[in-house]
């Protein structure tokens, strides 16, 4: 089971409170203004900023 679209839409970046996204493999949240990836694990966003990833 995915993430489902209105969960996306009423999701933001925990840090900045900005938008995020789905990335293209769907197993993760981008937050472009911060630079963090927020994995998805077991259909569950982990939205904390300490566990979030830099992205490259």
């Amino acid at each position: 089971m995915a993430i489902s679209k209105e969960l996306l839409e009423i999701l933001v970046c925990p840090k900045c409170k900005g938008d995020i996204h789905l990335n293209e493999a769907g197993d993760g949240l981008i937050c472009e203004k911060c630079r963090l990836l927020y994995e998805i694990k077991d259909d569950i966003p982990i939205m904390l900023i300490d566990e979030a990833k830099p992205l490259p």
